[in-house]
C-alpha cells in the first residue's frame, strides 16, 4: 500500500501501543497520529522506546476520543487516509462496578470518532482507499457451550456491561457502513497476551505474582476457557485487514489456543519457576480459587478460517513459544511493572514525550 497518514486511538495502551511499534516497524513511510486520553491503562512508557528513525512518523496528542472540537482540527490538519480505532475502557471486571464510563467512551466515543471520520472522508470526495477499522472482541458473541465456535455470522449475545458496550460500538460502526457508505471493516479478536500488557490481566497478573509468591487468584474452579492470540500475530492480522479487508466486512482473528485459565495459571507457574530457579511445583501451591464473577462467560472460540481463506492470515507463533517469550519480557522489564505500581507511569508530561 502506498505511503498513508493514519489516525490510530488508543495507541499508548497494550494493543494499540503494539500494533503502533509493529506498524513504523513494518512501512517505513506511514505516518501514525497516535490519539490516546492516558486513563489508567494508557501508559506512554510503551512507547518510549520507540527507535529514534520511526520516531519522526509518530505523533503523539493527548486528548479524548468524545472531544469534537479536537477530532475536527485533528482531521483537518492531518487529512488522514484511514483510521484504526483502539481506545476504549476493556476491562470485565471495572465494568461491572462502573458500567457507564463504558458507555460514555466505547459507544459514545465511538459514535463521535464515526461522525468526524464520515465529515473527512466526504470532504475527501469519498476516497475509496479510505477505511475506518473498528477494533472489537470475541466477548461480543457471548458463551460457548463445549463445542463450536464463533464466526462472523454469529449472533451477538453479550454477558457483560463491557461487551455490551462493544457490541454497541460494532454496530453503529456496520450502521454508518450501510446508512452513509463510510468504507469500514471490523475485527473480533480472542484474548490477547504478551508485552505491555497492563498487570490486572490474568497472564501478566499470573506472572508477577508468582514471581512475587503471592496468592495466584482463580475464578470459580478456572475451568473457564479462552482462545489465547499473541499480540504480535494480532497486530499482522490488523494491519492485513486494514490494507485488504473489503469495506463492510468483519473479520474474526483467533490464535487457535484453547485453553482452560486453570492450565494457563499453571504454565505460567512452571515457567516461571524454572526461569528462577526454583524446583517444579513450588509455585502451583499458591493457586487460589475464589467466587466467580457475575455473568462469566464460560467458553470462547474463534473460527477465523475467513480471514485465512481470503486474506492469507495464520498465527506465527504457538502458545508455548508466545507464552516463554511473554514471560520472559515481564522479568525483564521489572522496572516498567514498577512504574506502574507506583504510579509514576501517570506522570506522562515528565516523559518528555512531545505532541505534535
Amino acid at each position: 500500500m502506498a505511503s498513508r497518514k493514519i489516525l490510530v486511538t488508543g495507541g499508548a495502551g497494550f494493543i494499540g501501543a503494539n500494533f503502533v511499534r509493529y506498524t513504523l516497524q513494518e512501512r517505513d513511510d506511514w505516518q501514525i497520529v497516535n490519539l490516546d486520553a492516558l486513563t489508567y491503562a494508557g501508559n506512554l512508557l510503551n512507547l518510549k522506546d520507540i527507535p529514534v528513525d520511526q520516531q519522526k512518523r509518530h505523533h503523539f496528542v493527548h486528548g479524548d476520543i468524545r472531544d469534537k472540537k479536537l477530532l475536527a482540527d485533528l482531521f483537518s490538519r492531518h487529512n488522514f487516509n484511514g483510521v484504526i480505532h483502539f481506545a476504549a475502557e476493556s476491562h470485565v471486571d471495572r465494568s461491572i462496578t462502573g458500567p457507564m464510563a463504558f458507555v460514555d467512551t466505547n459507544v459514545g466515543g465511538t459514535c463521535e470518532l464515526l461522525r468526524a471520520g464520515l465529515a473527512h472522508w466526504q470532504k475527501r470526495k469519498e476516497d475509496a482507499a479510505f477505511r475506518f477499522h473498528h477494533v472489537s472482541t470475541d466477548e461480543v458473541y457471548g458463551s460457548l457451550g463445549e463445542e463450536g465456535s464463533f464466526s462472523e455470522d454469529s449472533p451477538y449475545d453479550p454477558s457483560s456491561p463491557y461487551s455490551a458496550s462493544k457490541a454497541a460500538s460494532d454496530h453503529f460502526v456496520r450502521a454508518y457502513h450501510r446508512t452513509y457508505g463510510l468504507p469500514v471493516v471490523i475485527t473480533n479478536c480472542s484474548n490477547n497476551y504478551g508485552p505491555y500488557q497492563f498487570p490486572e490481566k490474568l497472564i501478566p497478573l499470573m506472572i508477577l505474582n508468582v514471581v512475587e509468591l503471592q496468592p495466584l487468584p482463580v475464578y470459580g474452579q478456572g475451568k473457564n476457557v479462552r482462545d489465547w492470540l499473541y499480540v504480535l500475530d494480532h497486530c499482522q492480522a490488523l494491519l492485513r485487514v486494514f490494507e485488504q479487508g473489503e469495506p463492510g466486512q468483519t473479520y474474526n482473528i483467533g490464535g487457535g489456543q484453547e485453553s482452560a485459565n486453570i492450565d494457563i495459571v499453571r504454565k505460567i507457574c512452571a515457567m516461571v519457576d524454572n526461569r528462577l530457579g526454583r524446583a517444579p511445583g513450588t509455585s502451583e501451591e499458591l493457586i487460589t480459587f475464589v467466587k466467580d464473577r457475575p455473568g462469566h462467560d464460560f467458553r470462547y472460540a474463534i473460527n477465523a478460517a475467513k480471514i485465512s481463506r481470503e486474506l492469507n492470515w495464520q498465527p506465527a507463533y504457538t502458545f508455548d513459544s508466545a507464552l516463554r517469550n511473554t514471560v520472559d519480557w515481564y522479568l525483564n522489564n521489572m522496572e516498567w511493572v514498577k512504574a506502574i505500581r507506583t504510579g509514576e507511569y501517570r506522570n506522562w508530561l515528565e516523559l518528555n514525550y512531545k505532541q505534535r
